[in-house]
């Protein structure tokens, strides 16, 4: 039975895809305080390598793997590789993002490029390491989606600012909720986990969004203010850990009631 001293990835081997942006870089803090062995998996491993670095001296298993999640071919190596080293994988958090879009308008080619991440090779991922954690009839796979993959886009937010929405994001992380339910579905029988953490709008303290939009969010949350990147991890490590055994197909805001209104 799962109870609170279950809420702990100490022994788990769990690779993130996608750990070089504000969100990756405070999962892999979270993830790796949490106690598990973590392989951050990306194309651009020398911007993960101080971050790796620090966790590793504080005494924490962080490992960095360099991966195109666009081709079956290089998950399957990161595949052989890991379990070549660590013997299995626990869990994997899908992170990964493209968001080259910036408007409606933009060159169909640029929809296409996108798709490449965000849903050819996020399906890959998933089967890739599913199917490893299936066959030892345990794990779980916890993929990082949005508010936005849930409503329409609130335009009034963005008035009067140079920010604007794409519609690619809405699409993909939409879809990934309901691919979730489909891989927690065809996974289940084999005792592998499937989930969504689904955050909402996330405050950057290095690149501040414009006063005006932050203003008019804080007052569409119950509780009255952006989300911190840190306060994310929290529900990722449930839904990898043993805490939350019996949960699946499951979708999470993390979103200080933003969806609830």
């Amino acid at each position: 039975m799962a109870d609170s001293s279950s809420i702990s990835l100490h022994g788990k081997v769990v690779i993130q895809f996608g750990g070089t942006g504000l969100l990756g870089r405070a999962l892999v803090k979270s993830l790796a305080s949490a106690g598990a062995t973590l392989i951050v998996a990306s194309r651009n491993r020398t911007a993960l390598q101080s971050l790796a670095g620090s966790e590793q001296a504080a005494g924490r298993q962080v490992f960095i793997e360099e991966t195109d999640i666009g081709s079956e071919d290089s998950l399957r190596a990161l595949r052989d590789r890991v379990l070549a080293q660590h013997q299995r994988v626990d869990g994997i958090v899908f992170n990964a993002v493209s968001r080259p879009m910036r408007t409606m308008n933009d060159d169909l080619a640029i929809w296409r490029a996108s798709m490449e991440t965000n849903a050819t090779g996020f399906f890959a991922t998933c089967r890739v390491f599913g199917d490893v954690m299936a066959a030892r009839r345990a794990g779980s796979i916890v993929n990082i989606g949005s508010i936005y993959g849930m409503v329409g886009s609130n335009l009034s937010l963005y008035e009067g600012t140079d920010m604007t929405v794409a519609p690619d994001y809405f699409f993909h992380k939409g879809g990934m909720v309901n691919l979730t339910r489909f891989l927690a579905s065809h996974y289940g029988p084999s005792g592998v986990r499937v989930n969504v953490v689904s955050p909402g709008g996330i405050f950057n303290p290095d690149a501040p969004q414009a006063p005006e939009f932050i203003a008019r969010y804080n007052k569409i949350t119950m509780l009255g203010r952006m989300c911190e990147a840190r306060e994310v991890g929290g529900a990722v490590i449930f839904l990898l850990s043993d805490a939350a055994s019996y949960i699946t197909g499951a979708n999470l805001p993390v979103d200080g009631g933003h969806t609830a209104k």
